[in-house]
């Protein structure tokens, strides 16, 4: 019989100064008696870009398949887009002009691989977690761009803005 591994605590956050802007996000993951925090930053993004992401990264670091997972986010974004059915309702739609499907498409696959929850909190309430992912993602976002260090490009946001600007040019 397989050993019944623990369920994974993720908590997740996104940021961005200015909407695109500087953006970061910040995840702290539990697992048993196990703790970690992840965060990451572009030098142009969104808010909601960030949001997703960090889901994304958090789903990724897991070492095993069919993981029990619990996310928890402030973003009404990503939360009702798996719980109202909207992804799977743009999946069948085919994306036509939804913002973010090279995320949505990096979610899909995760969210078959492991068995997850999602849970919404009200963003900015005290919330331990939750602050200290805000925290993680305005520090990998705004916080590096204004100590002058270099972020990469969000290469997705700049595809998606060049096929938006050449839509208009058409």
């Amino acid at each position: 019989m397989a050993e019944q591994k623990p369920p994974i605590y993720l908590y997740t956050d996104g940021a961005s100064s200015g909407n695109p802007g500087p953006g970061g996000y910040g995840i702290v993951m539990r697992c048993g008696s196990y703790e970690k925090e992840f965060s990451g930053g572009f030098i142009l993004t969104t808010n909601n870009r960030m949001e997703l992401l960090a889901v994304i990264t958090g789903l990724e670091q897991i070492k095993w398949d069919k993981a029990t997972v619990y996310v928890t986010s402030d973003s009404k974004y990503v939360v009702d887009a798996i719980n109202k059915g909207w992804l799977q309702s743009w999946v069948v739609k085919g994306f036509k002009k939804k913002a973010n499907k090279d995320l949505w498409m990096r979610l899909l696959p995760l969210l078959k691989k492991h068995d997850v929850q999602f849970f919404w909190i009200k963003g900015h309430n005290e919330h331990p977690e939750n602050e200290r992912c805000d925290r993680l993602a305005v520090n990998a976002g705004q916080g590096a761009f204004e100590r002058g260090e270099a972020l990469p490009h969000d290469e997705g946001y700049e595809a998606e803005q060049a096929a938006a600007n050449a839509d208009i040019l058409m």
